[in-house]
C-alpha cells in the first residue's frame, strides 16, 4: 500500500478520498448523481454496480447503506484506488477492470450508477490512454453513453434503475428515445448549470464550430437521467 500511495495525486474536495494523478476526481457531475443515489432505497443486501467507477466514490456512497456493490473502470490505477479507498472507509466494494457492461456479464442488478465520459471531442474516436479517457467521448460525445443504453436492460433486475449523468452537450432527447427503445423508460431527474471547466473552456471554438453552444455560452447543463426496468 506504500508503494501505491507514492502515486497518488490528492484528496478530492471532500477531503476523505484519495485520488491518483490520471483518475476522475469527483466533481459536480459526481455530486449530482450522488444527490439522485440518495433518494433511492438502497439498504442491505441492494445489489448496485458503478460502471466508470474513477476514485469509487459513487461506489463507497453505496456501500455505506449496505450495498453489495461492484464497480468497475478500464483502467488499472482507478480499480485500485476503488479498492485503496474501500479500505480506509472501511466498507466492502467489489473494484474490478473491464469495459463498461461487460464484467457484469450473466449478473444481475437493482441499480446500476454511471458517470460516463459525455464530453464532446475533437477525436472521433475514444482516448486509448491519457487523463482524457475519463471524459471525451467522440465528436458528439455520445460513444459510450449510447453503450450504455443498448446494454442496461440486460443487468438491471425486474424493477432495477439506471442512473446516468451526462451533459446536455450529448443530446438528453436521443438518451430517453434510446433508453425507451431499450425497454428502460426514462426521465431527466435532475438538471444543473454549471460554469464551463478547462476542457470545455478549452474547446469553446470547437464546440461553436460545431454548434453545439452559442457565443456567448460558459456554463453547460448537467442533466440526470433515471431509466427503471418494468416487472
Amino acid at each position: 500500500m506504500l508503494g501505491f500511495l507514492g502515486l497518488l495525486g490528492t484528496y478530492d474536495r471532500t477531503g476523505r478520498m484519495m485520488v491518483p494523478r490520471g483518475v476522475y476526481a469527483p466533481q459536480e457531475d459526481t455530486l449530482l448523481l450522488r444527490e439522485a443515489l440518495a433518494r433511492e432505497t438502497v439498504h442491505a443486501g441492494t445489489t448496485v454496480l458503478d460502471v466508470g467507477t474513477g476514485s469509487g466514490f459513487l461506489a463507497l456512497a453505496a456501500a455505506r447503506r449496505g450495498a453489495r456493490v461492484t464497480a468497475v473502470d478500464r483502467t488499472r490505477r482507478a480499480v485500485l484506488a476503488t479498492r485503496l479507498n474501500a479500505a480506509l472507509a472501511g466498507v466492502r466494494a467489489e473494484a474490478v477492470r473491464g469495459d463498461l457492461l461487460a464484467p457484469a456479464a450473466g449478473r444481475r442488478f437493482d441499480l446500476i450508477l454511471s458517470n460516463p465520459p459525455y464530453v464532446p471531442a475533437p477525436d472521433p474516436a475514444l482516448p486509448r490512454r491519457g487523463s482524457s479517457r475519463a471524459w471525451d467521448a467522440g465528436n458528439n460525445g455520445r460513444l459510450v453513453i449510447d453503450r450504455l443504453c443498448a446494454g442496461a436492460a440486460g443487468v438491471l433486475r425486474p424493477g432495477g434503475a439506471l442512473l446516468l449523468v451526462h451533459s446536455a452537450l450529448c443530446g438528453v432527447t436521443e438518451t430517453l428515445d434510446r433508453l425507451g427503445q431499450a425497454g428502460l423508460p426514462a426521465e431527466v431527474t435532475d438538471r444543473r448549470s454549471v460554469p464551463f471547466g478547462p476542457v470545455l473552456a478549452e474547446r469553446r471554438q470547437w464546440l461553436l464550430d460545431r454548434g453545439l453552444v452559442g457565443p456567448g455560452d460558459d456554463k453547460e447543463e448537467l442533466v440526470i437521467i433515471r431509466a427503471e426496468r418494468s416487472e
